[in-house]
């Protein structure tokens, strides 16, 4: 029983870190439009777009308990972190950056754990 709730509560966590990262890559993806120059780098826009959509994906996977979502979950986590180092590279001490950094990080590692087993 204790199992199962631990499980129940990393999954809810999950889902919550996928929509947080999902909606901070979003308007993110909107800030960085504002600002221009570095902030737009083709291949900075393409990996918060993928980003906010592996997000958005891995979370409806998880909400419908699709027996994927752990693979999908394994994905989402690289996309992540990737995307985080092209926030922190793109301005370092911008605090929306920042911000977009921080959730990616955050819903890596949850949906690092959700892949593994370590739910």
């Amino acid at each position: 029983m204790q199992r199962t709730t631990t499980t129940q509560k990393t999954l809810q966590q999950c889902i919550q870190e996928c929509h947080e990262c999902h909606a901070s890559c979003l308007q993110t993806l909107q800030y960085c439009i504002q600002q221009g120059g570095k902030h737009v780098e083709l291949d900075h826009i393409r990996l918060m777009q993928d980003c906010s959509q592996m997000c958005q994906m891995c979370e409806d996977f998880m909400l419908r308990q699709s027996p994927l979502y752990a693979a999908l979950c394994t994905l989402c986590a690289q996309i992540c972190l990737r995307c985080a180092e092209s926030c922190e590279k793109v301005d370092p001490n911008d605090a929306q950056m920042k911000a977009c950094a921080e959730h990616c990080h955050r819903c890596a590692q949850t949906c690092q754990q959700m892949s593994q087993g370590r739910a």
